[in-house]
């Protein structure tokens, strides 16, 4: 996985190469190279290319993440979050926001 400016990209090989793409966005950026140093710079470049296509067109870049996450899950499990939350002292947003920290 590549990082850079709050954008995440994944990295597969392909018959002698290097092909990798951004994810999290709702457009489309491809990048490849022959090796890891090439394709990490690839991976930059098409960054600061989308980045800088989206401020041409005069539209703001999609940023990865927006911290808000719409959930929806069994009733009883969301009972027993919010009693474990309750019995930390944190909200369940908290609690949940733990939990995520700990199993990334």
């Amino acid at each position: 996985m590549l990082e850079y400016k709050g954008y995440a990209g994944t990295v597969e090989a392909d018959d002698g190469a290097f092909v990798g793409r951004v994810i999290g966005l709702r457009d489309v950026v491809h990048f490849e190279g022959t090796s890891f140093a090439e394709v990490e710079q690839a991976f930059r470049d098409s960054i600061d290319d989308y980045v800088a296509f989206c401020a041409a067109r005069g539209e703001a870049p999609d940023r990865p993440y927006s911290g808000r996450i719409p959930l929806r899950i069994p009733p009883d499990l969301h009972r027993r979050a919010s009693v474990l939350a309750q019995a930390e002292g944190v909200s369940l947003n908290q609690w949940i926001a733990r939990r995520i920290e700990t199993a990334a």
